[in-house]
């Protein structure tokens, strides 16, 4: 179901929302949570969304929930709704957490910085040409601390994401559509 679209001009999306949907954004769930404007299930394909027809997206920790094979549909379709040059925030927990084990609703497998090179086309030519990928997005690898850590200095910070699980808490990535 899909709770009534409305005629923006600039439309900006939460998928996989929840009951936390982002100030200034349309949410999407596929469970009708209050507040939720789309209920609808982007694991099914296509969405409710034109072509090039979405400026922003923000999705935390929903991506993990996604089979491998429905992140690469879930990415595709990403792409083919947003214009060009829009951005998406994409927060996941990082692998090397426990966060990204402790939820049991979280598919195999956990995300690593390395999904987003899949979802570079120039990359992909080159590196992984058998994916099932058709989206292009440029992107920045950002991420977020384990409390412990978050007062320590950069030297320790970097010392520790390389060396201790429960360090990198949050992987956050900022894709952005390339298109022609």
């Amino acid at each position: 179901m899909v709770k009534e679209m409305s005629e923006e001009k600039t439309l900006k999306l939460d998928i996989g929302c929840g009951k936390n949907k982002q100030a200034g954004f349309k949410g999407i769930d596929s469970i009708d949570f209050e507040g939720v404007d789309y209920v609808l299930d982007v694991r099914k394909t296509p969405w409710v969304f034109e072509d090039s027809s979405v400026d922003e997206v923000h999705s935390s920790h929903f991506v993990e929930h996604l089979t491998g094979e429905e992140r690469v549909d879930f990415f595709n379709e990403l792409y083919r709704v947003m214009k060009k040059g829009a951005q998406a925030r994409i927060v996941t927990p990082h692998w090397s957490h426990a966060c990204a084990y402790g939820d049991p609703t979280h598919k195999w497998p956990p995300m690593s910085e390395w999904f987003a090179y899949y979802l570079n086309k120039g990359w992909r030519d080159g590196n992984a040409p058998h994916t099932a990928y058709t989206c292009n997005f440029d992107f920045t690898i950002a991420g977020s601390w384990d409390p412990w850590l978050e007062i320590r200095n950069h030297e320790t910070k970097m010392f520790a994401m390389n060396r201790y699980v429960n360090s990198y808490r949050d992987l956050i990535v900022a894709i952005t559509a390339v298109k022609d």
